[in-house]
């Protein structure tokens, strides 16, 4: 998912991006840790039996965040590598065609896990579309582009030049809320930029299209980030409960109500004329790249409720940065024919900057 990204909870596509954290997942979080801490309470008295039973339930906790998060990296990089494979490593020329069929699968998926009791979704209702609607056209505009994107691009370079999204959304909450940061996180901002610059400069590969649906998509998945936010509160009074809708619910409505814009966009690009012809629908291979990046798009969501579930906030956001270290150097190696070390320094520079700036804001904000 850079965000995925998940950082936009609808669907993690972009690098295991996850914006903002419904409430229900925020709870979940601090139940976690509960239980431990009364175990470690009852060591601390005295009571080997407590002792014992405590350690056991602790140790047990670690390793299930332990095998989360490697679940919600392995799917949050998994899905990135295999939609470059899709797109990249085979003569396919419909990608809206493949978006739509992973938007399509992800709805079929949401409902037959609800109709068998293993997840809850919000039911449908108009009320809840009318309120969602306009960021889901957000949304639409965010995983488009960052397929044409990636079509085009490295996935180190597309790795790099996600980070613009940081600064967009820095920029806007200083202008538009008077949120004040640190000169810390501003220099941060200047080392994203100077590696996307250089990055630019030294890329063997360069695609002016590529880096201009990757900027592009830096303002659609900024501004997914910041009205995600208002719509999660004003959809409040049209649940069944009175809260925000959870993972899975945003995850059926985000992808259900993409299916009809996709579509307007395959015919746009004459994609039901061509599709029909393209050699890869018998090919084996891309068949099952294909039905894995579909798959492990709807597993993400799984993967980042169970690890927010175990975990701080905090650990998820910098874990979701450094996955993008070992997935950007997978990239390199598995689709990169051209590269040079000035540019490799500039990818480098720009991964170490996104970790370092999950850091400096997390202190910021205390």
């Amino acid at each position: 998912m850079s965000s995925g990204s998940l950082r936009n909870t609808g669907q993690s596509r972009d690098l295991g991006d996850v914006g903002s954290t419904p409430s229900a997942i925020e709870k979940g979080t601090e139940e976690a840790h509960v239980v431990p801490e009364q175990e470690e309470k009852q060591a601390l008295m005295g009571d080997s039996g407590a002792s014992t039973a405590g350690k056991g339930k602790i140790s047990g906790v670690h390793h299930q965040t332990l095998v989360a998060g490697a679940c919600f990296c392995l799917a949050s990089g998994g899905m990135t590598l295999l939609n470059k494979a899709a797109l990249s490593s085979f003569d396919f020329k419909a990608p809206d065609s493949l978006l739509f069929f992973q938007c399509f699968l992800c709805v079929v998926l949401v409902k037959v896990f609800a109709m068998l009791g293993y997840i809850k979704v919000e039911p449908f209702n108009w009320n809840i579309v009318r309120v969602w609607y306009p960021v889901n056209l957000i949304f639409v505009g965010m995983i488009i582009t960052s397929f044409w994107a990636l079509k085009d691009l490295g996935v180190a370079t597309v790795t790099v030049l996600k980070n613009m999204t940081n600064l967009i959304v820095v920029s806007a909450e200083y202008f538009l809320y008077g949120r004040v940061y640190n000169m810390g996180i501003w220099a941060t901002m200047g080392l994203m930029v100077l590696s996307a610059v250089v990055g630019g400069f030294t890329d063997l590969a360069f695609s002016a299209s590529g880096y201009f649906w990757q900027m592009v998509n830096s303002g659609f998945t900024a501004a997914n980030m910041l009205y995600l936010k208002v719509v999660m509160e004003k959809v409040k009074k049209y649940t069944s409960k009175g809260e925000r809708l959870d993972e899975f619910s945003m995850v059926f409505y985000n992808n259900l109500l993409s299916l009809p814009l996709i579509f307007a966009v395959m015919v746009m690009q004459g994609e039901l004329t061509t599709l029909p012809q393209q050699p890869d629908l018998t090919n084996p291979a891309f068949l099952i790249v294909a039905a894995l990046s579909g798959l492990v798009s709807f597993g993400i969501s799984f993967s980042v409720l169970w690890f927010l579930s175990s975990t701080t906030p905090t650990t998820f956001s910098l874990v979701g940065s450094l996955n993008k270290i070992p997935v950007s150097f997978i990239g390199l190696i598995l689709y990169e024919s051209q590269w040079s070390l000035p540019n490799l320094l500039s990818i480098l520079v720009g991964l170490a900057s996104g970790v370092v700036f999950v850091i400096a804001k997390q202190k910021a904000n205390g």
